[in-house]
């Protein structure tokens, strides 16, 4: 369950992100139950993170990028070598408030 995104929300999203630094890294074991927490928590203080993926081939890399995306329910926004950008809207306290699309 992803969030969907417009094409304007996620230019608005990439620019947000553009100066944020790798919040989260996730490595050789990859998806844990104790990596999924923790980004479900950091996504709920931050709304926009991005996660550095040590992966080796780019098909693990996509692989463990879309497991992130499905299992934490947020929307990839941009991912770039190593480096993905995720959204999802805080619970809680909203902080990004999107252009409409």
């Amino acid at each position: 369950m992803s969030i969907a995104l417009t094409s304007a929300q996620n230019r608005f999203l990439r620019g947000q992100a553009h100066d944020l630094k790798a919040v989260l890294q996730i490595g050789g074991k990859g998806v844990t139950p104790a990596f999924l927490a923790e980004l479900d928590e950091v996504l709920e203080r931050h709304e926009l993170i991005k996660v550095k993926v040590a992966a080796g081939d780019r098909e693990t890399r996509d692989a463990m990028i879309s497991d992130l995306v499905e299992k934490s329910g947020s929307a990839l926004v941009q991912r770039i070598g190593h480096v993905a950008i995720f959204y999802r809207p805080s619970k809680e306290k909203r902080q990004i408030v999107l252009p409409r699309g």
